[in-house]
């Protein structure tokens, strides 16, 4: 079965095709992947046919069909309205973590742009032994109603609450924080033309593109309003573009100190991290 879809994807021209196989195969079976060497009957053939079928058609995101993504070991929905999370989020969501671990007293975190829900669900996790609140807020209703979904699915939601807000525009003067986390839109539009199909087509403009030249223009709106959001020596964590790392660098540093920049797997430098001054 995993050669059958294999082939079908390759000739439909996807270039992950081998990954894509066995994620279908396996993920719509429900069965493993032992159980499949073993011989096992595999179950929803039809239904492992049909998303193959639409892939190739459409070339839609297989977590879009499958209607999930996995991110650091949980399964979150998604649709066309949320980012499907990336495993290079993953670093920022172990460095803030490593950035608040520690505080004794209640930890109040803000995930501005908190899209499908995943970083706030996955630092929820992360500090389950902890008196946390995570705030995440979007401006896009369609994006927080998947939030929602994954936080009850996750049973978090005494842990992590949610509101519509661009950005600190309906955040109350009263509340502060230990840490802001944020991987916001930052592709600048003359980036645009550069994309992947798939990322043109099926993410979401909302949560990709900043409307300047250098894709930064919401790294200076958050870092802006930042120090009246924070508790005294609170934090900022931020995901990063590609070449963008000095330049939000340079906005930090007249509040902020302790400026850590981490790469990811490949070299590109993808998380910065500060402390209020």
């Amino acid at each position: 079965m995993i050669k059958t879809i294999e082939n079908i994807l390759k000739q439909g021209g996807i270039e992950e095709y081998q990954a894509e196989a066995k994620l279908i195969v396996l993920e719509v079976s429900g069965c493993s992947y032992e159980q499949i060497l073993m011989g096992c009957q595999i179950p929803n053939s039809e239904k492992i046919f049909e998303i193959t079928k639409k892939r190739v058609e459409t070339k839609a995101p297989i977590q879009h069909l499958l209607g999930f993504s996995r991110f650091m070991g949980e399964k979150y929905i998604v649709n066309e309205n949320v980012l499907i999370p990336r495993d290079e989020t993953e670093i920022l969501v172990d460095k803030a973590y490593e950035l608040i671990k520690n505080i004794k007293t209640k930890i109040d975190i803000l995930d501005i742009g908190v899209g499908s829900g995943c970083i706030s669900c996955a630092l929820a996790k992360k500090l389950k032994d902890k008196d946390i609140e995570i705030l995440g807020v979007d401006i896009s209703l369609e994006a927080l109603e998947i939030a929602i979904e994954n936080v009850n699915k996750l049973d978090l939601v005494r842990k992590v609450i949610l509101r519509k807000s661009d950005i600190y525009s309906k955040i109350r003067g009263c509340e502060k924080f230990d840490l802001i986390v944020s991987n916001p839109p930052y592709i600048s539009i003359s980036e645009y033309e550069n994309l992947q199909e798939e990322v043109k087509n099926f993410d979401p403009k909302l949560a990709l593109f900043a409307p300047d030249n250098d894709g930064v223009e919401f790294y200076s709106r958050i870092i802006s309003g930042a120090k009246n959001c924070l508790k005294p020596n609170g934090f900022l964590a931020f995901e990063l573009g590609i070449n963008q790392a000095q330049l939000v660098k340079n906005m930090l540093e007249a509040d902020f100190k302790n400026i850590e920049i981490t790469p990811d797997l490949a070299g590109i430098e993808r998380v910065i991290t500060a402390q209020l001054k």
